[in-house]
């Protein structure tokens, strides 16, 4: 036998290449898409389990403080009222450290802005060594937080994703006051056109642009103040 007879036994053809690279291309365009659609709901749940360790942890500490949250608590007292009044809210996670025992949770998986950053210890300055990441700002929080909610009324706003929009409008940093005919949707693709909010109770709603609106339109205050990190 010949080097080319050789070579025609036991190698590929054209025709066979040709179909190998088409089947693998089928499986990947079947495939990568379900995969992606996994790692965009793990997201999801995980946003959804942030929030809700988060309501636990303002209840404990309620629990601990007349049933008040920090928002309701002045600094001398160790709340963080005159603070969140400024629309700075790490400030708020900050008085509830030991309750949440890491500033991780504090942040939203899906979180798009390049200049935000997930902390690692609630430690306001660490050694230039380490890799530790100190929570310092609101660039290390993902959530808002309401400033007039209370432990009393569990259909109010403890807190949730950041991304909310007035008019279409994305809310901008800062205090927020809107009046319950305001037309609060969310603002760009993060979960998919809905988000995640943490009520007075603690517990945690997924909710479409339409359902959230419909929140605050239910809510029991005229007008609702947000702090947006």
């Amino acid at each position: 036998m010949n080097d080319s007879q050789k070579y025609s036994s036991y190698g590929f053809t054209v025709v066979e290449l040709l179909i190998v690279v088409a089947i693998m291309s089928i499986l990947a365009a079947i495939i990568l898409p379900s995969l992606a659609r996994r790692t965009n709901c793990n997201m999801k749940v995980k946003c959804a389990n942030n929030l809700k360790q988060m309501g636990q942890a303002f209840r404990s500490w309620a629990l601990d403080n007349g049933d008040k949250y920090p928002m309701e608590i002045s600094v001398t007292n160790g709340g963080a009222m005159e603070i969140i009044s400024t629309g700075t809210v790490f400030t708020v996670f900050q008085v509830m450290s030991n309750e949440l025992s890491t500033p991780k949770i504090l942040f939203c998986p899906e979180e798009t802005d390049p200049k935000r950053t997930s902390a690692t210890t609630f430690q306001g300055s660490v050694p230039a060594e380490t890799s530790a990441v100190p929570f310092t700002s609101d660039n290390n929080v993902s959530y808002f937080a309401g400033l007039d909610t209370q432990d009393n009324n569990p259909r109010m706003l403890l807190s949730g994703d950041r991304n909310l929009a007035i008019g279409g409008v994305p809310a901008p940093h800062g205090l927020l006051q809107t009046r319950t005919n305001a037309g609060v949707t969310w603002s760009g693709p993060r979960h998919g056109n809905q988000g995640n909010v943490c009520l007075a109770d603690g517990s945690v709603q997924k909710l479409s642009s339409c359902r959230l609106g419909m929140l605050f339109k239910q809510g029991a205050l005229a007008t609702n103040r947000l702090a947006i990190p």
